[in-house]
């Protein structure tokens, strides 16, 4: 099982063409984040599990000792895996060996999973996350899961109620902290495993001194083995033990004004903001006449037209029925947003999706959010790619977000110089947990984690 980790969903630092550089946006909670914010606070961590601060790039990692992850089931930073192996690395728990009963909390403290049709529940977690979720290192920019964002990643087809995991105040009632799993089939090669995906790792800034965040990621472990899977996909921009694959998050400004004034992104030397504005103006309507939004009554065929175009990939997920792709890719606003085109026979021929996560922006008097898109899944079969994303990038606008985030993952990187994406600075590594297999480039990985 994972023992937390970070999906690096918000923009990196980097460049927006010529538009200058982007600020660092917040990126989520994992193990070492959470030992470096107790050591900070001046927390004795001599008991905690032992995990050193992770570098953020491989290099680094290469020369650090990894003491915690040097004894978890994953590869270590020097194993050069062969092309034919692709296995588990330790057997399965026998399920009346894994602990039956919950981890210890500190005192005044107890567990309480977060129930997610409760509206009252839900905006808990909700308060929970906007007011406590990792900042940008100058506290700029906060990540802001809306509560229907936070439904719909949190209950897939199949969520255990129990995955949920929080913790609340025993005299207060207050909840103060959440860990979340759900299931995730994936397929490492050509071998398709049963994984979970960890997620929305929180602690409130009052209890970070408390040792809570490594219990919590000790229970939500002990209730997924309990259920029998023991691997796990998950994403960090930070460097332990081993990435099966590095891909970087490349950014297109749709909004550079907005951008500018927040100081996400600046003008570079040579620019003003009318040529800028200029720079990265966008047609009104997609080049693609037939593409409209998904409907409902697409999804059999939306589901033949990923499932086939999935195949391509090295690492990608598994789709075990329409059920489990009509939740990911039905239209929901200001969660997820996908558009088909079809022929005139009505063979939905072309498929493409993004999904909102802004960030709260701290400090400014104009704007109090920047609405980012992030691409999501798509195939391109009657036009190309790079048309494709292009008419993502003007829906995107019509839709009135800022910017546009995409990973240099699947077919993207052959189209981000044409359509004016800036490289950002941060690496965005994939992991499995419990799983060996060669590495992969970019561009064999097929799998987008939210």
């Amino acid at each position: 099982m994972v023992h937390g980790h970070s999906h690096d969903g918000a923009p990196c630092s980097g460049h927006h063409g010529e538009e200058g550089g982007s600020r660092p946006a917040p990126t989520h909670v994992d193990m070492q984040a959470v030992m470096e914010q107790l050591r900070a606070a001046g927390v004795d961590v001599s008991s905690l599990p032992n995990i050193p601060t992770a570098p953020r790039d491989v290099e680094e990692a290469r020369n650090k000792s990894f003491q915690f992850w040097s004894t978890q089931p994953v590869p270590q930073m020097d194993e050069l895996v062969p092309a034919d192996v692709n296995c588990a690395i330790e057997e399965n728990i026998p399920l009346d060996k894994v602990r039956a009963e919950p981890f210890t909390l500190p005192t005044g403290f107890r567990w309480a999973n977060v129930d997610l049709n409760d509206k009252e529940q839900l905006d808990e977690l909700y308060n929970l996350l906007t007011k406590n979720y990792v900042e940008d290192d100058d506290s700029m920019f906060r990540f802001d899961y809306s509560a229907e964002f936070l439904k719909w990643a949190l209950q897939v087809p199949g969520y255990r109620p129990e995955w949920h995991c929080g913790v609340r105040a025993d005299g207060s009632n207050r909840l103060l902290a959440f860990i979340g799993a759900v299931p995730q089939t994936v397929r490492v090669y050509d071998k398709t495993v049963p994984m979970v995906e960890i997620n929305f790792l929180c602690v409130h800034k009052n209890l970070r001194s408390r040792r809570v965040a490594p219990v919590l990621i000790r229970e939500i472990t002990r209730r997924v083995n309990i259920t029998g899977i023991f691997q796990a996909a998950f994403t960090a921009g930070i460097v332990i033990p081993k990435p099966v694959s590095v891909c970087r998050y490349y950014h297109r400004s749709l909004n550079p004004r907005k951008l500018i004034d927040v100081r996400f992104s600046h003008l570079s030397a040579k620019m003003t903001m009318a040529r800028t504005i200029k720079l990265y103006k966008l047609p009104d309507e997609p080049a693609t006449r037939t593409l409209r939004e998904m409907k409902e009554s697409d999804v059999g065929q939306v589901f033949k037209l990923l499932t086939t175009s999935l195949k391509q990939y090295s690492l990608a997920p598994v789709y075990k029925d329409e059920e489990e792709m009509a939740h990911a890719l039905l239209p929901r606003k200001n969660v997820v947003y996908s558009y088909v085109a079809q022929n005139l026979n009505g063979k939905i021929t072309d498929l493409v999706s993004f999904y909102s996560l802004p960030s709260s922006v701290m400090g400014n008097a104009n704007h109090k959010t920047i609405f980012a898109a992030y691409l999501y899944y798509y195939v391109a079969g009657s036009v190309s790619v790079k048309q494709l994303i292009n008419d993502a990038l003007i829906l995107a606008n019509k839709e009135k977000f800022d910017v546009f985030n995409a990973l240099d993952l699947m077919h993207n990187e052959k189209i981000f110089s044409d359509l004016k994406f800036g490289k950002g600075d941060g690496n965005l590594q994939y992991y499995l947990y419990n799983w060996k297999c060669a590495d992969m480039k970019p561009s064999q990985i097929g799998l987008v984690l939210q």
